[in-house]
């Protein structure tokens, strides 16, 4: 498939373009820094900026699938809704985050106590991305949660799939790398399990 990955030479957009490319997948990665997206045999690196969506839209077409790995803060769920949809990608998936996902039925990790304030801020948007896109339907989207800590670490292939709750280990850690969430991305990408819904991943 063709890929367009937004944000692609971020954290999150470096490992699913990796994960495609070595599945064999041709891979878009656009971001405002295209010269920090990864180098590899199915990846083309151009230039890309939520704040141009004209410009995205016309970048992003012809592709199969595109994905958005940036940062809630720094977009519009509307605007990149609309992005999409002005460029007639069939189907749109989201680098998610942790805070909206519960840990007791009504209760979102956002709202616990613990929950660092340095990250509030951008959980929130999150959150609110994710009510935004349960409100469309004429786009296939897909809206994919880490785990509460998200890390650079070993691609394992070994995990567990979740739907709206925290998913925590034996010792009540919730944690996945980032090589493992791409995995995770590309399997729903080739296979997909989870139209116009959320799931999570962790181990």
């Amino acid at each position: 498939m063709k890929v367009a990955i937004i944000g692609g030479s971020g954290r999150a957009g470096r490992e699913i373009s990796t994960e495609l490319a070595r599945r064999g997948h041709r891979v878009t990665a656009l971001s405002r820094h295209p010269e920090n997206a990864v180098e590899a045999e199915g990846v083309t690196a151009i230039a890309g900026d939520v704040n141009h969506p004209a410009a995205l839209a016309e970048a992003i077409r012809g592709h199969d699938v595109v994905v958005s790995a940036v940062m809630f803060s720094d977009t519009d769920p509307a605007s990149l809704v609309g992005v999409v949809r002005a460029a007639g990608v069939p189907r749109y998936l989201a680098v998610g985050g942790a805070g909206s996902l519960e840990v007791a039925p009504g209760v979102a990790l956002i709202t616990t106590p613990d929950f660092p304030d340095a990250y509030r801020a951008e959980a929130g948007k999150g959150a609110a991305f994710l009510d935004y896109l349960r409100g469309v339907d004429d786009i296939d989207w897909t809206f994919l949660s880490p785990s509460a800590y998200f890390f650079v670490g070993d691609r394992t292939g070994h995990f567990r799939l979740g739907r709206d709750e925290l998913l925590v280990d034996a010792d009540g850690n919730s944690s996945i790398s980032y090589a493992d969430y791409a995995i995770a991305m590309a399997d729903e990408i080739e296979t997909p399990r989870h139209s116009r819904a959320r799931f999570t991943v962790g181990y």
